[in-house]
């Protein structure tokens, strides 16, 4: 076989040879040398639709055109990890009428969805304990030495600032509000107390704190904020709901013209304490009013507010119906009545002659009290002797006229407005003594059922009082129910079963009714509702921060995009073109080839002969 010498070709220093059937090979590539091609092109096509359709990192979520985070809630139970850089906190100083208490709540950062509310929770410390103080007597305490206020509220505040952390303090708002204590005070004291606060606060504490961070809140305020925590535990503002769920069709105010928003029922809140008697539910529908009167009057008990972060939308739009009513709780009830017998009986026994409880040989009959159980009433100088009788239908009866009805359409207690409550589809929760009066002594807490009460009333008033006090000593009642809930028990449930049925209306066979004192294994306080409606533009904040963010990671992740996208091309054809130029050039070069060697040495290169005008290497 002969070889072929290529010095015609390349300079003379580049002298070598091949062998002849060499040729056709190295000038075109071979089948191997195209399938090789093919799949390294095939594999940048791959790589080149992997990097199209290549999706975010998990950790984050497209929803519209903004990007989320998926924070984990709060827990309610676990201790606050206050490491965490994503949860922000809040104060709120309850300065009440026997005391203050400081709470201190957690939330994350909001979840992007304007339709949802902060997810706050009460702080808890390394235990589990939540963080809260509380010290006496009250703020209004401070009436004649204004200048004190901020002392006083100091150890809260110095309290609170050890539990968050250093760094946060700035960022974490601050609210002082004040209730029934202050309110009583005359408006100058009040307003001195207010501006020591206003004044010293920022200069001993970091927090996010302003002049209309301290305020003495109204009742109706309180009764709101009330209603809104217990909603909001009960998780009623998520209105997203399975088919089981309770909803309600609700007339947006101020949207007259508005289809009907459906959303979860929310739940309206009955509270008695020793003073007052509070109300509070929604009210769904539009209210038409009997008098021009009566609407003015409503004005004062209807408030409409926006829980939501945008005021622009209306899916957290409420209408609240808030009532207090000062004198009804059960031991301003039974001071009143109290005092009533004295008045009573003291005139008609001028006007008969008689001398009915001025003795105990001769004590006053009171069917509200236990059978047998002596009791005294009235002042040191107009004192009266009592005995128990035990009547539970007669002692209802004797109430009866302490609720101040009238004869008006939709009103209750004290004649005051009342708007319609649609009893078929609602829901309500007692506390304090709603929840005292049927637990601590008769057991019965939970699901109210008025039949089933009144006889246990009924037969805890006629039992003896002798035999009610063995009971007590053997430990049969509620732990913390004392004598003094035994002595006055048949009276608070006669008040509290005709404040429930005569005063507010609720039908004999209502089933909707739950006494509790802990909702879901924990105390609500009104501090909870506060802290949620004051923060409620928080979240708008956070959404416009992280669509901001978001839209910056979005350019960032499109320019890379495109960025990737042009240099895969440009890639993409210089491999390409690299390869046709390569090939032209061994068309050329072949080309070359055939036109400098003679035409007579391809017959011999064929039989493997020299040409004679190429050196022949044998």
């Amino acid at each position: 076989m002969g070889r072929i010498s290529f010095s015609c070709l390349f300079p003379a220093s580049w002298h070598f040879s091949l062998p002849s059937q060499s040729l056709p090979r190295l000038l075109l590539p071979s089948s191997r040398q195209l399938l090789f091609i093919g799949l390294l092109l095939f594999f940048l096509g791959v790589c080149y639709l992997l990097l199209v359709t290549g999706k975010l990192p998990a950790s984050w979520t497209t929803k519209g055109n903004s990007f989320h985070r998926h924070l984990a809630r709060v827990s309610d139970v676990d201790a606050t990890d206050a490491s965490n850089p994503d949860l922000s906190y809040g104060l709120v100083v309850d300065c009440g009428s026997s005391g203050s208490r400081v709470y201190v709540y957690c939330w994350p950062s909001h979840n992007g969805n304007p339709h949802e509310l902060l997810d706050i929770r009460q702080m808890r410390d390394q235990n589990g304990k939540s963080v809260v103080m509380k010290i006496k007597p009250g703020i209004s305490k401070m009436a004649e030495t204004p200048e004190k206020a901020s002392d006083y509220i100091h150890p809260l505040l110095s309290f609170a600032a050890e539990h968050i952390p250093k760094n946060k303090h700035i960022e974490t708002p601050l609210y002082i509000l004040c209730t029934a204590g202050m309110r009583i005070l005359p408006e100058s004291q009040q307003e001195a107390i207010l501006e020591d606060l206003r004044t010293d606060i920022p200069v001993n504490f970091d927090f996010l704190f302003s002049d209309s961070h301290v305020e003495v809140i109204s009742g109706k305020l309180e009764g709101v904020y009330a209603w809104i925590g217990i909603n909001f535990v009960l998780g009623k503002f998520n209105h997203a709901h399975n088919d089981d769920d309770a909803v309600v069709e609700v007339n947006i105010p101020g949207s007259d013209h508005q289809e009907a928003l459906v959303r979860k029922r929310t739940a309206g809140v009955l509270d008695m304490g020793g003073v007052s008697t509070q109300i509070a539910f929604e009210v769904p529908k539009s209210v038409s009013f009997a008098s021009p009167q009566q609407e003015e009057v409503a004005k004062n008990l209807l408030a409409e507010f926006n829980l939501g972060c945008d005021a622009h939308r209306t899916d957290h739009v409420y209408r609240v119906y808030v009532s207090t009513f000062l004198g009804f709780g059960g031991n301003a009830a039974r001071q009143t009545y109290e005092e009533s017998l004295v008045k009573n009986t003291t005139t008609r026994n001028k006007l008969l002659g008689q001398h009915v409880g001025e003795m105990a040989a001769a004590p006053l009959l009171d069917p509200c009290l236990p059978t047998d159980l002596r009791d005294q009433i009235g002042s040191p100088e107009q004192k009266l002797h009592v005995l128990g009788t035990g009547d539970f239908d007669q002692c209802r009866r004797a109430l009866q006229p302490f609720l101040n009805r009238t004869n008006e359409t939709q009103t209750s207690l004290n004649g005051v407005f009342q708007p319609p409550i649609d009893y078929n589809n609602s829901q309500f929760f007692g506390f304090s003594e709603f929840y005292y009066c049927t637990e601590d002594v008769l057991r019965m807490g939970g699901d109210y059922n008025a039949s089933k009460y009144a006889q246990a009333a009924k037969s805890y008033c006629a039992t003896q009082w002798g035999t009610l006090r063995e009971r007590f000593d053997a430990g049969l009642f509620a732990s913390h129910a004392d004598l003094h809930r035994l002595q006055y028990q048949c009276f608070k449930s006669a008040w509290m079963y005709e404040v429930l049925h005569s005063g507010f209306s609720f039908p004999p066979d209502y089933k909707n009714l739950k006494t509790a004192f802990l909702v879901y294994d924990k105390e609500v306080q009104w501090t909870l509702g506060a802290i949620l409606f004051r923060t409620r533009f928080l979240p708008l904040r956070d959404i416009q921060q992280e669509s901001l963010k978001g839209l910056h990671s979005h350019w960032r992740h499109s320019f890379s995009f495109v960025n990737n996208h042009y240099l895969f091309l440009v890639c993409f054809f210089i491999v390409l073109l690299s390869i046709i130029l390569y090939m032209l050039r061994l068309r050329r070069i072949h080309r070359r080839a055939a036109q400098r060697c003679s035409p007579s040495s391809v017959p011999w290169l064929e039989e493997g002969l020299g040409s004679p005008t190429l050196p022949i290497h044998l």
